[in-house]
């Protein structure tokens, strides 16, 4: 006891005055003057938006990407009290006094300053020098590219930080492998690719970069007869795919849970999701009755009607006797897809045996595989379908409310209800819940929104057919109960009364996380806004080239203003040296395949490694752009540029220690003071790139 309590206690640590210092320089770029410009710069704009929005827990979709990226700058806003009410509107728009500018941008300036002490000890983990670590954090440093986008309320600072921790701890992960420790490593590369891929889709690009090496250097293990293979596959399998999967789930839990009141973007979403909110559809379908029985009143919601909802709707209109093309119609009335709200939107489920159009007591449900009539509650015309040529899409047929004009056109007004994601086969009909398909016994045919609009003569609203199921995509055949309520009025001016002002029963109805998650999965991959040409949007080899730039800021009264633009002696060095990496690793194998190994197998190991990080890295995170159709920037390639600054220093040094080649250092130069039209043309390098000017 006496040996093991040795007076002092001496604690000894190591200090890396290096890396302390280029992350204070890091922190002190990034950081300084926050706060300016006190203006809306470039994107903020956008997200800015989805900050408030979690301020006020107002429910939103952002088809771009996932919400943990959302959500860390909006626990930024929340730690500056902002309280969300600025209108986002437009770029240049001045702060007031009462929003915290500095507490919006600081978290994404934090992240983009801990990625240059991040590339410093990712390049020690990949085995090279102090030096060329030094070089690379440098490079990040000043990549005046990296600095101004990690300044301002953008995601690229929070996506590249995490993806670099992610790197870092599998490789500390992989150098250690005496130490049970290790496997925290793992555990922390893992929830840090889960948080890439929450922050932008493009994650999942270094995501499976990183699952690629795993799974190399899993497979060199299987050999490994000293090692227990079962559980180093298990570990690796728990900590790089399930604890990511669970932890992109979480995310969505979060942002689920914090948005739970209604907003601006509920109408891309299901009746059902939409009633889960506060306010909104809920307020208008609280209570209503959970089983549709025949005498219910409804109104019918297209499942196809995306992004913009409209519902099953008919008016005292009828179809035209002849269309210009000259083809005839049956000159009956027009049924619809009507995207407002309306008192013709209403429609009566009928019994098709009985007169009555209210619900009995005790009610009577529909069920999957009844037939059923429905009538227009304001005109009392039955659906009706036949073999007749719809207005705009002759190869369907027309769908109307039935006048019998004693012309042996008979009523063909029969549907049987198809309930497509029924759980038993004598399920019932329910609002909200359940996706019907309407299939004319006569014909075969199901209902379905065409999607086209009708001339003047229909109003403009959407065109409804009814289609045989072979030629209909599915996706466009489905129709949801949205409002509901027991009808109790068997004569027509009573019935429109009640039309106009509806009845509610309390019924308890909620939708669980996994329905809403799946669905705001699908929308978020299927509900895709129109990609417009933007002034500074770019193409991926433009990127390479520096051709392009953009202004994101300009001062109201003066020239000060600030761009996204690359640093051309880094961009250049960078990319030469992908080329010379390229072409030394071609010598190099077709010297090995002859036998001759210039280099220890050690040395080899290093060289294909740094390879398969940031060659490997450029590439995933710059090929998929060359395939996309989308609107790119030029801070889509940050990312990748990032790889080849962490490439690099690394192979000058293994130039320089293998092939004793001198070691190049790239001179960086920043400027911050404001700057006149004169001084601002001699900075305009290239022809191609935008620079503004304030007329006097």
């Amino acid at each position: 006891v006496s040996v093991m309590l040795q007076l002092p206690l001496v604690v000894t640590t190591q200090v890396d005055l290096v890396l302390v210092l280029v992350s204070l320089l890091a922190f002190w770029t990034r950081l300084s003057r926050l706060s300016s410009p006190n203006a809306v710069v470039f994107d903020e704009v956008y997200y800015g938006q989805f900050v408030s929005l979690y301020m006020k827990r107002v429910f939103f979709i952002d088809d771009s990407g996932p919400p943990l990226g959302h959500m860390i700058m909006a626990l930024g806003a929340y730690l500056g009290e902002f309280d969300g009410n600025f209108v986002w509107n437009r770029i240049g728009a001045e702060y007031p006094s009462s929003v915290s500018v500095w507490s919006l941008r600081l978290l994404p300036a934090v992240c983009g300053a801990l990625c240059v002490p991040l590339v410093y000890l990712l390049t020690l983990e990949l085995k090279f020098c102090h030096l060329s670590a030094l070089g690379a954090s440098a490079l990040l440093l000043l990549e005046n590219s990296l600095i101004v986008q990690s300044r301002f309320m953008l995601l690229e600072s929070l996506l590249i930080f995490f993806v670099l921790v992610a790197l870092l701890s599998y490789l500390k992960f992989h150098n250690h492998p005496n130490s049970w420790f290790r496997y925290c490593w793992l555990l922390l590369s893992g929830a840090s690719c889960a948080a890439a891929v929450g922050v932008k889709y493009m994650g999942v690009f270094s995501y499976l970069l990183l699952v690629g090496v795993a799974s190399l250097h899993t497979w060199n293990l299987i050999g490994d007869r000293t090692l227990s293979v079962c559980v180093q596959c298990v570990c690796r399998a728990v900590c790089l795919l399930v604890v990511p999967v669970l932890l992109y789930v979480f995310w969505f839990y979060l942002h689920l849970t914090l948005l739970h009141r209604s907003g601006p973007h509920d109408q891309l979403m299901s009746s059902a999701f939409q009633a889960s909110l506060e306010g909104g559809l809920s307020r208008i379908t609280q209570g209503q009755p959970l089983d549709v029985s025949y005498g219910s009143q409804v109104t019918l919601r297209s499942s196809a009607s995306q992004p913009i909802p409209c519902w099953l709707h008919s008016h005292k209109a009828n179809y035209p006797i002849r269309y210009e093309n000259g083809r005839g119609s049956s000159h009956q009335q027009q049924v619809t897809c009507y995207p407002f709200k309306d008192v013709n939107n209403w429609w009566i489920i009928k019994d098709a045996g009985r007169q009555e159009l209210v619900v009995s007591s005790p009610p009577r449900p529909v069920r999957h595989g009844d037939v059923i009539q429905l009538v227009h509650g304001m005109t009392s015309r039955f659906l009706n379908s036949h073999d007749v040529a719809a207005p705009m899409s002759p190869h369907s047929q027309e769908v109307s409310g039935y006048i019998d004009f004693n012309v042996s056109m008979a009523a063909q007004n029969l549907w049987r209800v198809d309930i497509s994601n029924r759980e038993a086969e004598s399920e019932s009909w329910k609002t909200i819940m359940s996706e019907v398909r309407l299939v004319h016994v006569n014909t075969s045919a199901v209902l379905k929104l065409s999607g086209v609009s009708l001339p003047d003569w229909g109003f403009r609203q959407l065109e409804v057919v009814a289609e045989k199921l072979f030629k209909a995509h599915s996706s466009s055949l489905g129709w949801t109960v949205e409002e509901h309520r027991y009808g109790t009025s068997q004569e027509q001016k009573e019935r429109e009364a009640e039309l106009h002002s509806p009845t509610h029963i309390d019924v308890d109805r909620k939708m669980s996380f996994w329905a809403k998650f799946l669905e705001l999965q699908w929308k978020m991959l299927t509900v895709k806004q129109e990609d417009s040409e933007h002034k500074y949007s770019s193409s991926p080899l433009e990127w390479i080239t520096m051709e392009t730039n953009i202004a994101y800021w300009l001062h109201s009264s003066t020239n000060a203003q600030i761009h996204l633009i690359g640093n051309p002696v880094s961009w250049g060095v960078a990319h030469l040296s992908l080329l010379a990496y390229q072409l030394l690793a071609a010598v190099y194998l077709l010297r090995r395949r002859r036998g001759l190994k210039d280099l220890p197998d050690g040395v080899w190991a290093q060289f294909v490694c740094l390879g398969c990080v940031c060659v490997g890295g450029w590439l995933v995170n710059f090929v998929p752009f060359l395939l996309m159709e989308k609107t790119l920037f030029l801070y889509h390639y940050l990312p990748a540029l990032c790889y080849l600054h962490l490439l690099s220093p690394a192979l000058l040094e293994h130039t320089h220690t293998h092939l004793h080649a001198r070691t190049l250092y790239p001179v960086l130069h920043r400027s911050t003071h404001q700057l006149s039209a004169s001084q601002l043309q001699a900075l305009k390098w290239r022809d191609s790139w935008d620079i503004l000017y304030r007329r006097r």
